[in-house]
């Protein structure tokens, strides 16, 4: 059986930013979902800062996908080599890498660049493949331009949060509560409507209307990874305009009395639109008060009345 076509893509893009900068923000793989739409989540799941094995999901053309990849880092000449090691249909083989190149403006180039083939070159496969790999590498790239030359904001505009709940139950049953988001609208009385998608077990879609103490219902999509009885992350990939990003977890950990459920949040704020949903004297940091507040208030919310159901079944 011959081996299936090797095709080959590049995008770049110009950021006026320190190289080494941007170098860091892609040798970063667990910060990802902050920066980049399409990623969900990232873990590395072993190796140091010159050679690792990561594990990505993502989102592809609507669908969320995992793999786990081989990456080869080079903090001197700024490059970053990856391999798929277990790739997913219809994609047979998927490789590449980041260059960063510095440019005399202080500012530097990325390229990005791909080689893939599609399973038995199947000619829908590979045109899946096509329009994922050109849709993720512009989004990426501009996700990267951004966050480059925003850096020396990033403290201000990037914040991480928790809130905590201790449950005379088992880490599954609050699991179960959480997991099973679709009975949210009849458990949680800020939410109104859920719609979930889960095609494959532990990879879930939801769109979600959550209705604030003000009366104002917002929506927001989301995509989580599910691991079972122990915690789920998500990101959401429809955020409010005060944000740019948010990615948050839920943990399940056994205790000496049950089980301690977290919330955590890390958000990026939208220096844009402050003013204009806060008010004209409004500053990024009322803004961190307002979204700390939100989504704090909905998350112990959702967990008290996770320790309710939890605690009620038992009698």
């Amino acid at each position: 059986m011959s081996q299936p076509t090797t095709h080959f893509t590049e995008h770049s893009v110009s950021i006026a930013a320190p190289a080494d900068i941007t170098y860091a923000l892609i040798a970063d793989v667990t910060g990802w979902p902050r920066l980049f739409a399409p990623t969900v989540h990232a873990e590395r799941v072993s190796g140091d800062d010159e050679q690792e094995v990561i594990r990505l999901w993502a989102l592809a053309n609507g669908e969320v996908r995992t793999w786990t990849s081989r990456r080869l880092l080079d903090p001197r000449a700024r490059t970053v080599a990856f391999r798929q090691e277990v790739s997913q249909p219809p994609v047979a083989a998927m490789g590449g890498e980041w260059r960063i190149t510095a440019l005399p403006d202080g500012g530097c180039a990325v390229d990005l660049l791909h080689d893939y083939a599609a399973v038995d070159d199947d000619p829908d496969g590979l045109d899946w493949i096509e329009r994922a790999v050109d849709r993720n590498s512009r989004a990426e790239l501009a996700a990267l331009k951004t966050a480059a030359e925003q850096h020396e904001r990033t403290g201000e505009l990037v914040m991480s949060f928790e809130d905590s709940v201790d449950i005379a139950a088992s880490a599954a049953e609050v699991y179960a509560f959480i997991d099973r988001s679709d009975l949210w609208p009849e458990r949680l009385p800020h939410v109104s409507r859920l719609e979930l998608t889960e095609t494959v077990p532990g990879l879930q879609l939801m769109t979600m209307d959550t209705r604030s103490p003000d009366g104002t219902v917002h929506t927001t999509e989301s995509a989580r990874v599910c691991f079972e009885d122990t915690r789920i992350v998500y990101k959401q990939t429809r955020v409010p305009a005060i944000m740019t990003a948010h990615t948050g977890e839920w943990t399940f950990r056994p205790t000496a009395d049950g089980v301690r459920a977290t919330s955590r949040h890390t958000v990026a704020i939208n220096p844009h639109t402050v003013r204009d949903l806060l008010g004209e004297s409004a500053t990024v940091a009322d803004a961190r008060q307002a979204v700390r507040s939100a989504l704090g208030t909905n998350s112990l919310a959702t967990l008290n009345l996770a320790k309710t159901h939890a605690e009620s079944d038992r009698g």
